[in-house]
């Protein structure tokens, strides 16, 4: 099958300049609860660490219709998208097959995979001390995991060798596919980062400025928070409210923000001149600043 247009979801604009970076977190699982989800933390922490934000993320269960839909999303974006779970060969792993569907292509067995799944099932074989029999059932089934779409490229697995795989779609959306488990899925991802993304590494300046704020709710922080943004374009402000607690002066507050800016890139230069302004407007209107710890 050759690719051809989607007419039922038209494929979106690729987003301007760097593409974005996003996550999809597969698999019932983790929406029922039997297991937490340990990939989005990670990616965060993978991506911070080398000077990247995560723009997105997405859960979906193992449906195979909501699996395509997600994924043809993600190919027509124009991001770096990275899709954790459902790509062994059990019968409730759909996302080789969707993501396949989702490019309009044929899937294949790639013969860098296979080669790497063979190696794999010579090794386990040597470890159990029995012979190595290619043609056995369950070893000709393990090859489905080589299975990709067409033109697919293959992502090394250091934990037992089966590889996940990448594909770009026509919308210039980017996907690298890597298996549920965390303990291969996250040196996978972090392989992907180092070999086609490092050209990004801590490209981009960022800087933060945070504060306590207590004494004032958020309807009237609101109005300050959009002035900033307008007298300085590029600085995004923000307000997280949590439960109060016992405060540095032994006073009881029943509630607390967390209130600051953000900036990216030229705006970094602005942020402290923002900041002033945005903390003598708070306290002009009875606003109590603490510094965080």
């Amino acid at each position: 099958m050759t690719p051809q247009a989607d007419n039922s979801h038209p494929p979106t604009a690729p987003v301007k300049g760097r593409p974005a970076f996003g996550v999809v977190i597969i698999g019932d699982e983790i929406l029922s609860g039997k297991r937490a989800d340990k990939h989005l933390p990670k990616m965060i922490e993978l991506l911070g660490a080398r000077g990247l934000p995560l723009a997105w993320a997405e859960y979906v269960g193992d449906d195979p219709a909501r699996i395509t839909q997600v994924l043809r999303r993600a190919f027509a974006s124009g991001d770096v998208v990275f899709s954790c779970g459902g790509i062994g060969a059990t019968p409730d792993d759909h996302t080789r097959q969707c993501a396949a569907q989702a490019l309009r292509l044929e899937m294949a067995l790639h013969p860098e995979a296979e080669a790497l799944i063979l190696e794999r099932m010579q090794d386990v074989a040597r470890e159990q001390g029995v012979p190595y029999e290619p043609d056995r059932a369950d070893n000709v089934h393990r090859l489905n995991m080589g299975v990709f779409p067409v033109g697919a490229r293959i992502i090394p697995n250091p934990y037992n060798k089966i590889p996940g795989f990448s594909c770009i779609g026509l919308g210039g959306g980017t996907v690298h596919f890597v298996p549920g488990f965390p303990v291969m899925a996250h040196p996978m991802a972090e392989w992907v980062l180092n070999t086609h993304y490092a050209a990004r590494f801590h490209q981009t300046p960022r800087a933060q400025r945070a504060i306590w704020l207590f004494d004032l709710p958020e309807s009237h922080i609101a109005p300050i928070m959009e002035a900033i943004e307008t007298r300085y374009p590029g600085i995004r402000s923000y307000s997280l409210p949590s439960e109060g607690g016992l405060q540095d002066d032994g006073r009881i507050s029943l509630s607390r923000v967390e209130f600051g800016l953000k900036a990216e890139g030229s705006a970094c230069t602005q942020i402290d001149s923002a900041w002033q302004e945005v903390q003598q407007q708070l306290q002009a209107i009875g606003g109590r600043l603490v510094l965080m710890k």
